[in-house]
């Protein structure tokens, strides 16, 4: 099959068997989504979304759509704006992914960084608050704000949520890491109408507040939040682990030297998650679990699949070197919009 334009292949990603080794007495399953065109399971939103937005007429090519974003949902939206002629502001903060913001900017969004920490250490907090501006002060402006709109959701019920209950004839366990709350609000749903006995477990990082836990600075991006995303009240979770970034750093690189998947942090989350989750349990039967692996390890290049990085990470002395890393990469973009512009 010969498809127009990349961008139109987003979804139908691979599911893979990981083998059992470190994961007890069970048959696991993981959803490469980091197949899709920009890499991130969030292109299946970016997508849904926007689409929907055009065909309903709240958006139009004047339109400037506005997002809060770590990484993926910003890269994803930039790449579908720029294919559908639309305006696209990004907003993110000091602790994104130095490669990401790179790519968002390179896909000619208009990118504005906040630098206020919020109360509870991060900036999501101040990052909205930047949206609502930015929306305030443009009157043809959109806000697909994937930490409430009901259509994020949508977008992995009818895909991912679909694909994962096509793939396998049972399911017993889903493992699907947490952060605007969209991909496991859908794929739950549609998981639990289709296998009523699963169990869904939500994977969650340390230092966020999505369950209720205490907020500390967090450095992987994909994961976790200092919000409680609204549209997480409508996910059917049955329980919740919570994931130390050292050790979805280390399942990081288990996953590329072991099972030769290279994958970004919230993936090495997920696979920390299930590896704790089964250890000393007895089952009469291998229960067949199914976990997401939402985007790829080339943009952790110079953060979790680096050295020193890690290093950094583990004596805790990581925060102004990567935010010198970021404040670097931006000023060398700035330079080249600047040279271009001239």
């Amino acid at each position: 099959m010969v498809h127009a334009h990349i961008l139109d292949i987003v979804g139908q990603t691979p599911m893979v068997r990981l083998d059992a080794e470190g994961l007890g007495n069970i048959e696991a399953y993981c959803k490469l989504e980091f197949s899709n065109p920009t890499g991130s399971v969030k292109d299946r939103a970016a997508r849904y979304m926007v689409d929907r937005a055009l065909a309903s007429g709240e958006i139009d090519e004047e339109t400037l759509l506005v997002e809060s974003s770590s990484g993926n949902f910003g890269i994803a939206l930039a790449a579908l704006c720029a294919r559908r002629n639309l305006k696209f502001c990004c907003v993110i903060d000091p602790r994104i992914n130095p490669a990401n913001e790179m790519l968002i900017r390179s896909l000619g969004a208009q990118v504005v960084r906040v630098e206020e920490r919020d109360p509870t250490g991060g900036y999501l907090q101040t990052r909205l608050r930047k949206v609502r501006s930015i929306l305030a002060s443009n009157p043809n402006s959109y806000w697909t704000n994937q930490y409430a709109n009901p259509i994020n959701a949508d977008a992995y019920y009818e895909t991912l949520g679909a694909e994962i209950c096509a793939a396998l004839p049972r399911i017993d366990y889903a493992f699907v890491g947490v952060s605007s709350g969209g991909t496991i609000t859908g794929v739950s749903r549609r998981l639990k109408q289709h296998f009523p006995d699963i169990r869904v477990v939500a994977v969650d990082a340390m230092g966020s507040v999505i369950f209720g836990g205490p907020p500390r600075t967090r450095w992987i991006p994909g994961i976790g939040a200092s919000v409680v995303p609204e549209i997480v009240g409508r996910a059917c979770i049955d329980d919740v682990v919570m994931v130390e970034e050292t050790h979805a750093v280390q399942a990081c690189h288990a996953l590329w030297e072991k099972h030769a998947i290279f994958a970004g942090g919230s993936s090495g989350a997920t696979f920390s998650a299930m590896q704790n989750y089964f250890q000393g349990k007895t089952f009469s039967r291998p229960p067949v679990v199914v976990t997401v692996f939402a985007d790829r390890g080339d943009r952790y290049a110079g953060t979790i699949f680096n050295p020193e990085w890690c290093d950094r990470l583990l004596r805790g002395t990581l925060q102004s070197a990567h935010h010198a890393v970021a404040e670097n990469i931006a000023e060398h973009s700035n330079r080249g919009a600047h040279a271009l512009s001239q």
